[in-house]
């Protein structure tokens, strides 16, 4: 059996366990799992009992991250790391560009070489922060034709939200499988060991690597108890480990470099594991839209899946919105996203389907590119959805033709020389708001 059909096989018979941030527990082998303790004189079955931190022992306890890893070999057992070519991967500071205001839209990334896998295919678009402070985020896209064969990734910088948006990925981490197709989105926490392969001859897509304080789901405030993502929509993996005894290229990206070691085993073998630091995957459909039933444009916050918090209350490193199917109800309502000059720095990637603001432009904003409107940057719908919205007749209308994302920051976006330079960053975006024509008429 092929790859790609071995791999399908194996992705349709997942199991998860449900639950944003739950205390979860799995073992593949029964009775892998210590009772009463976490690190018993002798761990089960002559495994090894290993603790993997994602936040400082003493964070409060709503906030502290952690599992218990119990494994055939621990994690220490390994060669030294030497540095490699980063290829098209950049992490902050970002400091290869003056900081651009301008607005910016790319159509999709380029079909990549024979033979490139999720970490060779990975290219970096731009970014704030400094990941050796923990601060900030990156946006990358990927493209890729082949699986990770006998090659595991992790990131030491920070943890890495992945949004596919053409092809399937079947992610093998330390803790267990999950699936991830276009309409997902998987997040592999900080430091967390991974290996992609493939369920369709190519995939592509967004990640979203965030130095800071890991994704949490938003407060709902006057929302209530109920709405928008809902924990139990999140799947973590249950236990699956490699027994394989023969080189492994392990990869390490650390204060923004590659390094890797050869191991003479697969790292992904945990039989075992219980705690809250751990990969998940969620379907962005089950995402329960909240909207205005009355007037005007709600602001996108309302779109918010996840949010990385900062020390200040309110302000996010980086927060994940998405717009997904929908109705737009709203009595005379300009019902497309309003003109806006903004704090906050925007990505937004376009998984299938189309935008509601942004239908025009050479290229236009299709599935798989992506647009930049950074700090301050005016943008808002083209002219041709704003002739179309002021003149609409204002009718129930079902958004339903269309799954956009965006990755929104407290900081700007600087982007590096590949991505200012890219053969597929559009030219003539600005054109898309020429002729929006002076109606005033004192």
């Amino acid at each position: 059996m092929g790859g790609i059909e071995q791999a399908r096989k194996t992705a349709e018979g997942l199991e998860y366990s449900s639950g944003f941030g739950n205390q979860h527990s799995s073992e593949a082998v029964p009775g892998a799992l210590p009772h009463g303790r976490n690190s018993p004189q002798r761990a089960p079955l002559g495994l090894y009992a290993e603790q993997l931190s994602g936040s400082a022992f003493t964070e409060p306890r709503a906030h502290n991250h952690r599992s218990w890893l119990y494994r055939i070999r621990p994690s220490a057992a390994h060669p030294p790391f030497v540095r490699t070519d980063n290829g098209a991967l950049r992490t902050a500071p970002f400091t290869e560009t003056v900081p651009d205001p301008n607005r910016l839209r790319w159509d999709p990334l380029p079909e990549p070489a024979p033979g490139t896998d999720f970490v060779a295919g990975l290219w970096t678009l731009g970014g704030n922060g400094d990941a050796a402070q923990r601060t900030g985020m990156a946006v990358h896209l990927y493209s890729a034709n082949a699986a990770m064969t006998d090659r595991v990734f992790s990131d030491s910088d920070g943890e890495l939200l992945i949004v596919p948006q053409y092809g399937g990925l079947l992610l093998r981490t330390e803790l267990g499988l999950l699936r991830a197709e276009p309409g997902h989105v998987a997040l592999i926490p900080r430091g967390v060991r991974f290996r992609v392969e493939l369920l369709d001859e190519t995939a592509r897509g967004y990640v979203c690597e965030n130095y800071g304080r890991p994704f949490t789901l938003p407060d709902l405030g006057p929302i209530g108890a109920n709405g928008l993502a809902n924990a139990r929509d999140f799947l973590a993996p249950v236990a699956a480990y490699e027994d394989v005894e023969r080189p492994v290229e392990v990869i390490n990206k650390y204060c923004g470099n590659l390094w890797t070691a050869t191991y003479d085993h697969s790292p992904l073998d945990v039989v075992a594991w219980h705690g809250n630091h751990a990969p998940y995957v969620y379907d962005l459909r089950r995402f329960n839209v909240i909207g205005s039933i009355s007037y005007d444009h709600p602001d996108p916050s309302i779109f918010t899946v996840l949010t990385s918090p900062s020390d200040t209350p309110g302000l996010a490193g980086v927060d994940f919105v998405v717009f997904a199917p929908r109705w737009l109800v709203g009595e005379d309502t300009f019902r497309p996203p309003y003109f806006h000059r903004n704090v906050m720095s925007e990505y937004m990637g376009l998984i299938e389907g189309a935008y509601d603001a942004k239908t025009a432009g050479k290229g236009g904003f299709v599935p798989g590119g992506g647009s930049l409107h950074t700090m301050m940057s005016a943008h808002g719908p083209d002219r041709e959805t704003f002739d179309k919205a002021s003149a609409a007749e204002l009718k129930p209308q079902k958004i339903d033709d269309g799954l956009a994302f965006m990755f929104e920051t407290r900081w700007p976006v600087i982007t590096t020389a590949q991505a200012a330079t890219a053969d597929h960053l559009q030219q003539g975006y600005d054109d898309v708001w020429q002729g929006l024509s002076r109606n005033f008429r004192p």
